[in-house]
Parts: C-alpha cells; structure tokens; sequence
C-alpha cells in the first residue's frame, strides 16, 4: 500500500512539473499577426477558434457585431487581457492562466464592417473550450 502512494504522489510531482515547463514555454510566445492581411488558420488542434471565411466548422466562431476596434480593446481589457500590439486594423492581446500562468493568444483584425477574431492557446492540445468561451465574454462586454 506505501508504494502505491509514492507512486501516485510521484506522478502527480510529475504532472504539476510538466505543466509548470508548458506554462513557462508558452509565456516566451507570441502572437502570430496577419498572414496575407487575414488572421492566421487555426493548427488543427482543439485549442483554437477563428471567425475568419474558410475556417473548419469544428473552429468556426462568428465575427464581432462591431465594426470599430476601440470597443474590442475596451473589451478586452475588461475581462483581463493585455494589449500587446496594435495598428489601425489590427489588435492583439495575451490572456494569462492563474496557476500555472499559460498564455492565450486573442487577435482582431478589422474587415470591412465587421471585426474578426482569433483566439488560440500556445501550447497544449486541448483548451476545454476556454478560447470559444473567451470570445463569446468579449462578445458579452461589447454590449
């Protein structure tokens, strides 16, 4: 029974290091920006959404019902990003977990009438439905 617990209290060291290292590696990051003038695609990887046309369903969010970034960086800052860059039609923001300190990458560009949006994890595979959530709390402090 002791070496059943020291086993379990040893991968659960293990677990917490290795989280702690994705954490630290995803805070040397940065966002990705435009990629031909459009917000770059979503890696495949479930820790991504995009509103941008020709985005996979599975990552496919609609854009913002704005048509001004003033607003989004307003939005933004309200429920805890940080602005990182910004240009007459772009913005870029880092969103930061509290345990272990993960960043998020929030991008938004201007098109036309409307705003879109990229939000996407540095690291990791899987983000539980953080980044979808995410958008749709900038869409709520929109209004």
């Amino acid at each position: 029974m002791k070496i059943a617990a020291y086993i379990i209290i040893g991968l659960v060291i293990f677990i917490m290091i290795a989280f702690f290292l994705l954490g630290k590696k995803s805070q040397k990051g940065a966002a990705i920006g435009l990629v031909d003038g459009k917000l770059a695609g979503c890696s495949g990887k479930p820790n991504c959404v995009n509103s941008e046309d020709g985005t996979p369903a599975k990552f496919k969010i609609d854009a913002l019902g704005v048509n001004s970034l003033d607003g989004v960086k307003e939005a933004i800052e309200k429920i805890g990003g940080q602005i990182t860059a910004t240009d007459k039609n772009y913005v870029s923001a880092e969103f930061t977990s509290g345990v272990y300190k993960f960043v998020d990458d929030v991008e938004v560009r201007l098109d036309g009438e409307q705003v879109q949006i990229r939000s996407a994890s540095r690291v990791g595979y899987s983000d539980r439905g953080v980044n979808r959530a995410r958008v749709e709390d900038i869409r709520t402090a929109l209004d």
